[in-house]
């Protein structure tokens, strides 16, 4: 397998990032890999004080568990600060996934064609 389809799918299929390391451009990779980890662990612990939230909002209104309590509970925890945070995170992680995905490829392919590049 040439170094430019590697890259391109371990970045792509793996984590953003391991196809940079992979080829050596161990700055670089260690760089997207951590900012998406960081962009990730954001997204689960604002999901987990979210679930927690809920959790306290069916506890407090007592009685049966269902669906339709669920349902009220969570209408009622989600705000619009979330969404504030939620989706600037998910638009850092997509743009970091696709720019690791090109930027793995096309090191590769530098390296397929004999253009030695140094990191």
């Amino acid at each position: 397998m040439n170094n430019s389809l590697k890259g391109a799918l371990l970045s792509g299929l793996v984590f953003p990032g391991l196809g940079q390391v992979i080829l050596k451009h161990y700055k670089r990779g260690i760089a997207l890999m951590l900012t998406v980890s960081a962009g990730l662990l954001v997204i689960i612990v604002k999901a987990v004080q979210q679930a927690v939230t809920i959790l306290e909002k069916i506890e407090s209104g007592g009685g049966a568990i269902d669906m339709n309590t669920i349902s009220k509970a969570a209408t009622q925890a989600s705000t619009t600060s979330d969404s504030l945070i939620f989706k600037p995170v998910l638009l850092l992680i997509i743009s970091c996934w696709i720019f690791s995905v090109v930027d793995a490829y096309r090191i590769g392919k530098k390296k397929d064609s004999g253009l030695i590049i140094k990191p």
